[in-house]
């Protein structure tokens, strides 16, 4: 089974941009989809976005146009690209493969945006 570990969070201003990468055990080109989610204090975790081996994305309303999901079989990495980010954009930001390629959750990267 392929674990995740994601990695790039921080403290950003708002407006400001962070790229969260989610390194693999393993090969992800047979995962069929891969995504990230959030966590923000006292939330239940949510789903952000989400891509296909064949490159199809999709994204949540609230962050459709401000965040871009990609993946590199090659790298066995995920990332997510954060632009124009808002206070409500705060979170435990995870990354999992989708229904069957479901993988046990990781610790997660902490993302804080605050002036």
């Amino acid at each position: 089974q392929v674990q995740f570990v994601e990695s790039g969070g921080g403290l950003v201003q708002p407006g400001g941009s962070l790229r969260l990468s989610c390194a693999a055990s393993g090969s992800i080109a047979s995962i069929y989809a891969m995504g990230w989610y959030r966590q923000a204090p006292g939330k239940q975790r949510e789903f952000v976005a989400h891509i296909t081996n064949g490159g199809r994305t999709y994204y949540v309303d609230s962050v459709k146009g401000r965040f871009t999901i990609s993946r590199d079989n090659a790298k066995k990495t995920m990332y997510l690209q954060m632009n124009s980010l808002k206070p409500e954009d705060t979170a435990v930001y995870y990354c999992n493969g989708l229904g069957d390629w479901e993988s046990p959750w990781g610790q997660g990267t902490q993302v804080t945006v605050s002036s």
